[in-house]
């Protein structure tokens, strides 16, 4: 296995038949693979590839001192190396770790317009000023948001074919249910997802050697480079108060509840002495926030409050990795998934419908009595999703379902250790198939 598969290859293969391509910023959190996918792109379409990081080689941030015309960028770079050339047409800029370069997003316009070269950027969302970055670029670019492997991709990873996973959502939008030798490999695939996560290296190691020897060493050293790139890039920030989150959150995701509060984080700490430090941990792309809705209604983005959340990792190996070593062996050998109240289900299911592209809410009303883990939409209507670590009860789903007060509410979706079924209140699905919960409530019927 030379590379990993990735989800991105397809975006870049579509942008490079479009006739007018405009320059192209690949955003994401740190060790995601981005750059490694655009270096394969720019192998594979270009004779000529101007590779510049803006980190390592930080001599190519002065390029832009005379201006953003595109043939002075070039006469500037050619100074600073000689050897590249720029051949029209055949030649692709990539501007690496532009966090660095502010000035990069601004010559994005001069290079659009004058068409003659293909531009891709990529910059790690940890300490990027994306909001600078937007307003130098605004209109002469194309955004990709792109994530740690999805379920699907280590899946592709394992060996799994195209095919094979249309099956499955054939399956989900049939409500027919897997087989038991489908369902017994899935969940053995999906256990070995949750406990190692997407984070590139560490899964092509694992499946490169079989097993999970090294792994946890690689997830426990990933925390460790998170912490140094926070005291790096966190600005004007407390880089303190931003790590005495960041290292909080196992302890909120370990509580039943699971609810964010910043008292908890240290004594007497208020909510004022931490404006912006979570919002910066999510910008960053190391947690994903989850809104509590304010009532359970459409839209979802204008009724939520949002003082009200749950902090959950942007990669699963990340809560694993944060996770004592006796847990960790627990996990790998003896699968017992459920010490951590529920924690690594609903992370790894939040997980799954952020690289789907959804939003994150939750719904708990002020009596504490009903409370929904997820909250997503179709077209149509607001669906509820529970995330159930074996096959509990689901009394808050059928009281939402059922009652007269919640017309946007027509069904639901259960996520638990179970086969596919429909009992015309809500589906169930094993929790291994939420990666295809957009496509499926997309398709169906």
């Amino acid at each position: 296995m030379e590379r990993l598969r990735r989800k991105v290859d397809d975006f870049l293969e579509e942008w490079k038949q479009k006739d007018n391509r405009d320059p192209l910023i690949i955003k994401g959190a740190r060790q995601i693979g981005k750059t490694e996918a655009i270096e394969h792109f720019a192998r594979k379409h270009y004779k000529s590839v101007i590779e510049i990081n803006f980190v390592l080689q930080k001599q190519y941030k002065t390029i832009f001192d005379d201006g953003f015309d595109v043939d002075t960028i070039i006469k500037n770079i050619s100074l600073i190396n000689p050897d590249f050339q720029f051949i029209e047409g055949e030649t692709l800029f990539f501007f690496d770790e532009i966090q660095d370069c502010i000035n990069c997003a601004t010559s994005l316009k001069s290079f659009m317009l004058d068409k003659r070269y293909d531009v891709i950027c990529s910059g790690s969302l940890m300490g990027i000023n994306y909001r600078e970055i937007e307003s130098n670029s605004v209109g002469y670019k194309q955004d990709y948001d792109m994530y740690s492997l999805d379920f699907e991709e280590f899946l592709w990873a394992k060996g799994y074919k195209n095919e094979q996973i249309e099956n499955f959502l054939l399956k989900m939008l049939k409500t027919e249910p897997l087989s038991q030798l489908e369902y017994d490999i899935l969940l053995e695939n999906f256990r070995e997802y949750m406990v190692l996560g997407g984070m590139p290296r560490i899964v092509f190691t694992f499946v490169k050697q079989k097993n999970y020897s090294v792994t946890l060493q690689m997830q426990k050293q990933l925390l460790l480079d998170y912490e140094e790139d926070i005291t790096k890039y966190a600005g004007g920030l407390d880089k303190g108060r931003i790590l005495d989150v960041y290292r909080k959150i196992p302890a909120f995701l370990g509580n039943d509840n699971k609810r964010f509060k910043i008292s908890k984080v240290r004594r007497n700490a208020r909510n004022r002495e931490y404006v912006g430090v979570v919002d910066w941990l999510s910008n960053a792309g190391i947690v994903n926030l989850c809104y509590c809705m304010e009532t359970p209604s459409l839209p979802l983005g204008g009724n939520y409050n949002p003082d009200a959340y749950k902090i959950y990792f942007g990669d699963t190996g990340l809560l694993i990795g944060s996770l004592d070593d006796e847990v960790q062996e627990d996990l790998r050998y003896n699968k017992n998934f459920n010490t951590y109240k529920g924690a690594i289900y609903e992370n790894v299911v939040a997980d799954m419908l952020v690289k789907q592209g959804y939003k994150l809410y939750f719904y708990r009303n002020e009596r504490n009595t009903l409370e929904i883990d997820f909250m997503i939409r179709d077209a149509t209507s607001l669906i509820p999703v529970e995330v159930k670590a074996n096959d509990q009860a689901t009394a808050s789903l059928n009281r939402l379902i059922k009652s007269n007060k919640y017309s946007d509410i027509h069904f639901g979706i259960k996520l638990a250790n179970k086969n596919i079924g429909f009992n015309e209140q809500f589906y169930t699905f094993p929790y291994f198939l939420a990666f295809l919960l957009k496509r499926f409530l997309k398709e169906r019927t």
